[in-house]
């Protein structure tokens, strides 16, 4: 996939571009669906799939108060699109100047003009540009004017008996929620959240037995504070373990952790990013009379994790 960071770069159209906009945040299976409508569409007019989308997430400059935790930052966004065999990926960079760009200019000055666009898949709902002016039925009202097909993409609902459609909004309940189960229905994939390595309080091995590595987060959607059964990705390979997210309040600490205890592990990977995949949550965060008794808690947990864990 081809990654343009700058709509400069494009010197001329793309041959028969199909192409879909949006924040993507989460790239879930409403998503997924999407991108593949524009990928079978660009093959059956011989074209190029084109998805274009904005960084940083226009929410994250239009709103001032308390924005939503963002599902999937820059880095991973990117990631899993080139993962859906689209052929371009244009990153529009998102600022208040950008903003004020009125829709009749981004339509015809950037996807007719700039891109070439012959063909545009849309969620119903989809708007863009200044005052989100442009939306369906602007789009459908200068098609035949500016030579291209209109495509409206039809909402995805959620399998395993959760009612109602996939969306970016249900996909952050969800993990807020602890449901992290559920969120695989939404996402296709389980979530996963990125992080370094750092040093911790040394009590984890010494005091409790259960050697763990202490997160320093770097995305903005965390997990329910609780237990969790979780995959972990390392250096040294794919590895099974238990997360806890919270504050160990035992220890009467009131600092934000999160800590992975992986199974079967004893490398050092202090320094290194790993990432950690939430399968299923365990229990709440509880607070024990004494070490003794969050020791035998955590081989409970681990236990369990391994349960849970035992087909993956």
């Amino acid at each position: 996939m081809n990654v343009i960071t700058d709509i400069n770069e494009i010197k001329q159209p793309f041959i028969n571009p199909v192409v879909t906009i949006g924040n993507f945040d989460g790239v879930h299976k409403g998503h997924q669906a999407i991108f593949h409508q524009v990928i079978e569409k660009a093959e059956s007019i011989k074209g190029t799939s084109v998805a274009i989308t904005f960084e940083p997430h226009p929410v994250k400059v239009l709103k001032k108060n308390d924005p939503p935790p963002l599902i999937t930052l820059y880095e991973q966004k990117i990631e899993l699109i080139s993962k859906t065999g689209l052929d371009v990926l244009i990153c529009i960079p998102f600022n208040k100047e950008f903003a004020e760009i009125s829709a009749d200019q981004f339509l015809e000055e950037i996807l007719v003009k700039k891109i070439g666009t012959k063909a545009i898949v849309i969620g119903r709902d989809y708007s863009f540009g200044k005052n989100r002016e442009g939306n369906v039925a602007y789009l459908r009202q200068n098609a035949d004017k500016l030579g291209y097909e209109v495509i409206v993409a039809d909402w995805i609902p959620v399998t395993h008996n959760i009612d109602g459609r996939i969306s970016s909004t249900r996909v952050r309940e969800f993990v807020m929620a602890g449901i992290v189960g559920d969120a695989v229905a939404l996402l296709g994939r389980h979530y996963q959240i990125r992080g370094k390595v750092q040093a911790g309080r040394n009590r984890g091995g010494r005091l409790l037995g259960f050697p763990t590595a202490n997160i320093n987060i770097v995305d903005e959607l965390c997990p329910k504070i609780g237990v969790y059964a979780v995959t972990v990705e390392c250096s040294y390979g794919n590895y099974k373990g238990v997360a806890n997210i919270g504050y160990s309040p035992t220890f009467d600490d009131h600092v934000f952790t999160i800590e992975v205890h992986l199974l079967d592990f004893n490398k050092d990977i202090y320094g290194q990013d790993i990432r950690v995949n939430f399968i299923k949550r365990i229990r709440d965060e509880k607070k024990f009379s004494n070490i003794d008794e969050l020791s035998e808690q955590i081989k409970k947990d681990v236990l369990t994790g391994r349960e849970i864990l035992s087909h993956f």
